[in-house]
């Protein structure tokens, strides 16, 4: 398999706590979070990776060059900001099959990657999303499915008492091309996944896994405890591990 990984954050929210470098760099717990991302998709089966990068992606090139352990790295670098949309579209580029991965380069959801294939191709979906059940939030907006696994719609984000959440992990094929804008820079989630939902079959793959996001500094900070071990982060760690 092969991954686009969205890497070209600027950590704007974190700027009090980390240092002037990628949001995909931020260290936790010592190690650069989008390291966990590339060991977790190693444990998924996937052979290359394509690092969509723009700020300071010297600093990734850097740590990682063009192969971190058996995976393969190609780098697609914006000049500008392309908006998640645009750095999809020139990441594909860089593309060898049909078939890939889409994944946010600041969230790590720990799910097994051959279901997500599997459930992709058994329910001949356009594009699949993975969703993660959540429970009293506002940062996230709510996607709804019916019993088909189909997604028929997506919320804004308001104060939710449970709901499904879009956990940032993509699959979906070169056709998906076909519908975007004509415009460079866009939004995949604005413009594709909020806009596209009559003419693309969107399944929902619902797992209750480990999930975070560390686009701000509370969940940032959170990190730091819970994925000590990111095989199976655990997420009702008591320790103050930032101490260490």
């Amino acid at each position: 398999m092969e991954a686009i990984v969205l890497a070209g954050g600027f950590g704007t929210r974190l700027k009090s706590i980390i240092s002037d470098i990628p949001k995909p760099m931020a260290l936790i717990a010592g190690k650069p979070f989008l390291q966990y991302i590339l060991d977790w998709l190693l444990r998924n089966n996937v052979q290359r990776v394509i690092l969509s990068v723009g700020y300071k992606w010297e600093i990734i090139y850097n740590e990682f060059g063009k192969k971190y352990k058996n995976l393969d790295l190609v780098y697609s670098v914006e000049d500008n900001p392309l908006g998640t949309g645009g750095a999809i579209a020139m990441a594909l580029l860089h593309i060898q099959n049909d078939h890939f991965i889409i994944i946010n380069g600041d969230t790590y959801f720990n799910i097994d990657l051959i279901g997500l294939r599997d459930f992709h191709f058994t329910g001949n979906y356009n594009l699949s999303v993975a969703l993660k059940p959540m429970h009293n939030f506002s940062r996230y907006g709510k996607a709804e499915i019916n019993d088909l696994k189909r997604i028929t719609r997506f919320y804004e984000k308001e104060l939710t008492k449970e709901g499904n959440i879009n956990g940032g992990i993509y699959m979906t094929d070169k056709a998906i091309i076909k519908h975007f804008p004509k415009s460079v820079a866009f939004s995949f989630e604005k413009d594709i996944l909020e806009t596209k939902l009559d003419k693309l079959n969107i399944g929902g793959f619902i797992r209750d896994n480990y999930f975070i996001d560390i686009g701000i500094p509370e969940d940032f900070i959170r990190a730091q405890i819970e994925m000590i071990n990111d095989q199976n982060p655990n997420p009702n760690r008591k320790d103050n591990l930032l101490k260490k």
